[in-house]
């Protein structure tokens, strides 16, 4: 399914998964911002509505943060010219906490004793809710109603003396999933969860250390990838060097596995594995999982691309390009007629009559979670001339909502918590309808298996196997949409 702008689309926007943003930071290049503005172009996926840059210029920090695409703001030179420094850090947003403001775009800023500090963040803190109740109580004045926030808070009030030690004591007292990339006076500090469910790498431009949250925003400025910052790590740059620190105890990372699905760009290496390569092996696992007797493999674009490839190969089957993509409706639509909304699928996703009619297809999409979108395309397969529509989705079921940051709803509006395969099948309006498996999905990652006792990734959509504690979850009567903050700015 596609990245969509919340354009007001009704149910066919609501039918996505959506990431909770990107990072990018880097130390000592003299065109720090203009690099950056690019990583931020390459993570656009990442996030659709909003960006924010700051540098440091040896005596003061700059910011310019704005509502909209990166190329809409930052490829303009005079704004470029507005970031003057050696060192920055960038940021593209999806709110899966906090309402879509000017106040909640990031990287957000703050003076604190020891002077300017400025952090991205990726993810979502399980306990923000809990922990900002607790910094109000005691006199904090709240500026956003981002769970990010927070964690200046944090730093500001600790009582050690440097700040990296600040800095650690403030992640010891968070919970949840988070890549952090943030900025000083003096240094540029990457932090990544006990459990790496978020992702950060490190690279390298003309000797000047990158901090991103993926492979692709290197490549696009020639950078090169240096490793994986590993989970529970925190890295220091300065004019010293680099430094790392283990502030937490030695644990199995567990990273979202839902990156390898659909969030990271099919040219990524993600862990050390290539992004699109493992979902063209999700495909061929689903192909020998559930095989369709079928005349062609036709994949949902975008996402559903590669493991449409995979499943082809695997069965024997022609890929066709059965569906075409418009991919420059964006926000063109905020405000849509009724008339428009009841367009609903067809203002991004086109029927290739020509592939269709009189074939049987095999549908192949990365996930259902409302299902909304799924009963849309198989109708349109249907009016273009499809004999058969059999549904492959190249993932398990989604059952659980989720809490690190990416924006699903609350589990009783997920179409498979509420019904079971047939029901599902019956909904969507397909012929057949089969999931990729559990294991089938590890396997893809080169896995024999899940661990039962070890999970090697973070797959509680599916298993209901949260790995770390829900606080704000546990505290609330009924949580708002991904543990919003809305409520105590309100």
């Amino acid at each position: 399914m596609p990245i969509a702008c919340d354009d007001g689309l009704s149910d066919f926007d609501s039918d996505v998964l959506r990431e909770k943003c990107g990072v990018f930071g880097i130390y000592g290049h003299p065109d720090a911002a203009a690099i950056t503005a690019l990583g931020l172009h390459a993570l656009q996926h990442r996030g659709q509505e909003a960006a924010g840059i700051v540098t440091f210029d040896g005596k003061r920090f700059h910011s310019e943060r704005r509502l909209g695409l990166v190329g809409d703001t930052f490829s303009r030179r005079e704004v470029i010219e507005r970031l003057p420094g050696h060192s920055a850090v960038g940021h593209n947003r999806y709110s899966t906490t906090g309402e879509t403001v000017l106040r909640n775009v990031q990287p957000l800023f703050a003076e604190l004793n020891a002077g300017g500090f400025a952090v991205a963040h990726n993810g979502n803190l399980t306990n923000a809710l809990t922990l900002r109740r607790q910094l109000v109580r005691e006199g904090a004045m709240m500026q956003s109603t981002t769970d990010t926030e927070v964690i200046l808070h944090l730093v500001a009030r600790s009582r050690r003396n440097r700040f990296i030690e600040r800095f650690i004591e403030a992640l010891r007292t968070i919970e949840g999933a988070y890549a952090l990339v943030g900025l000083t006076n003096k240094k540029l500090v990457g932090a990544r969860d006990p459990l790496g469910i978020r992702p950060l790498v490190l690279g390298e431009l003309d000797g000047c250390p990158i901090l991103t949250s993926e492979t692709c925003a290197l490549d696009i400025i020639g950078a090169k990838y240096v490793r994986d910052i590993e989970n529970g790590e925190v890295v220091v740059f300065d004019e010293e060097g680099a430094h790392s620190h283990k502030p937490f105890p030695p644990m199995p990372a567990r990273p979202c596995i839902f990156e390898y699905i659909y969030f990271s760009r099919p040219d990524s290496i993600v862990g050390g594995r290539h992004v699109y390569e493992v979902r063209k092996r999700m495909g061929s696992e689903l192909a020998r999982e559930a095989p369709a007797a079928a005349d062609v493999v036709v994949p949902v674009p975008d996402s559903g691309v590669p493991a449409a490839i995979g499943y082809a190969q695997a069965s024997g089957l022609p890929y066709e390009l059965g569906i075409i993509r418009n991919h420059y409706v964006g926000r063109t639509f905020i405000e849509p007629t009724q008339q428009i909304r009841q367009l609903g699928v067809r203002l991004k996703h086109s029927a290739n009559r020509a592939v269709v009619a009189g074939k049987r297809i095999v549908l192949i999409d990365d996930s259902i979670v409302r299902g909304t979108t799924s009963v849309k395309i198989v109708q349109m397969m249907r009016e273009a001339g499809a004999t058969e529509v059999h549904f492959r989705i190249a993932s398990p079921p989604i059952t659980h909502p989720d809490y690190y940051g990416i924006d699903t709803p609350e589990r009783d509006k997920l179409l498979a918590a509420t019904h079971d395969i047939e029901g599902m099948r019956k909904f969507i309006g397909a012929d057949s309808l089969a999931f990729l498996s559990v294991d089938g999905i590890y396997r893809a990652m080169g896995e024999k298996g899940r661990d039962p006792v070890h999970p090697q990734f973070t797959d509680h959509c599916f298993t209901g196997d949260y790995p770390t504690p829900l606080t704000d979850l546990a505290v609330q009567e009924a949580v708002p949409r991904q543990l919003s903050l809305l409520a105590e700015a309100s």
